[in-house]
């Protein structure tokens, strides 16, 4: 069966605007592939709450403290954590709000997503 050609052409659209530079679009996949992990994901969700040192953290999400450094140190190269340094003790919290706001929009989604009864597929495109 031959594929119908579609029924509308560009001039029928409002325009999207102008494009995003590509360098914009990589930075911000770059961010998604870091929150893209569960635990990584969990300890940005602790972090809403507050500025926490890595034991505090690691004692929450019941793991070893090296292995969430590792996590941490993922976040921190994106930018999506900041730290202090307090003595030997190191704390982290969320970079900014944008990154609250993400995750409190990710979890939120997906939250709806489980709630929501399975939606019967759509004909068409996006």
């Amino acid at each position: 069966m031959k594929p119908h050609p579609p029924a509308c052409g560009a001039s029928d659209h409002a325009t999207a605007g102008p494009a995003l530079p590509p360098a914009s679009l990589e930075r911000a996949a770059q961010l998604f592939r870091a929150m893209a992990d569960a635990p990584r994901l969990r300890v940005l969700d602790l972090l809403k709450a507050g500025e926490m040192c890595v034991t505090e953290i690691a004692a929450a999400v019941d793991d070893k403290i090296s292995t969430v450094s590792q996590r941490l140190r993922v976040l921190r190269t994106e930018g999506l954590v900041a730290r202090r340094r307090d003595g030997n003790h190191l704390y982290y919290a969320l970079a900014d709000r944008h990154v609250a706001d993400l995750i409190h929009n990710a979890l939120a989604h997906a939250r709806e997503l489980d709630a929501a009864p399975a939606a019967a597929p759509q004909d068409g495109g996006d």
